[in-house]
C-alpha cells in the first residue's frame, strides 16, 4: 500500500475478501466483471478511499463504496469495514436471495457424479 492511502483493485478486492485469492480476484477484473467508478478496470489500477466498485460475483451483484485500506488480510469482521455497500444494491441483492431460497435453480442440489445407475438412465435417453 502505498503512503497516500492507495492500493492495487486485485489486492483490494482480496484483502476485503470478495476472491479467495489475488489471482481470481484478477481473472474477475480481466473479465469484466468488476468496474470501478463506472468503468471497467485492470488489475493494477490504483484503488483510493471513496471509489464506488461494482463486484460481480456469480449471480451476486455488490455496489460497495470504499473507505479504507488495509496492509494485510485480516478477519471477515474487520474486512467488513473496508466498504459499505450502498442500499439500494443491499436491499436488491437480499431481494434476490430470497428468490433464490424460494425458487432454486434445477439441479442446483445435484452434488459430484452420477452414480452407476443415474448414469445408465441419462445415456438411455
Amino acid at each position: 500500500m502505498n503512503e497516500d492511502g492507495r492500493m492495487r483493485i486485485d489486492k483490494w478486492l482480496w484483502v476485503a475478501r470478495f476472491f479467495k485469492t489475488r489471482s481470481i480476484a484478477a481473472d474477475a477484473i480481466a473479465s469484466h466483471k468488476i468496474k470501478c467508478n463506472g468503468e471497467h478496470v485492470k488489475p493494477a489500477r490504483e484503488l483510493k478511499v471513496g471509489d464506488q466498485l461494482e463486484i460481480i460475483i456469480g449471480q451476486t451483484v455488490f455496489v460497495v463504496t470504499v473507505h479504507g485500506m488495509a496492509a494485510q488480510r485480516r478477519p471477515a469482521s474487520e474486512a467488513r469495514l473496508l466498504y459499505q455497500e450502498i442500499p439500494e444494491s443491499e436491499a436488491r441483492r437480499l431481494r434476490e436471495q430470497e428468490l433464490r431460497k424460494l425458487a432454486p435453480v434445477p439441479g442446483s442440489d445435484l452434488k459430484g457424479r452420477p452414480t452407476k445407475r443415474a448414469g445408465r438412465l441419462i445415456r438411455g435417453f
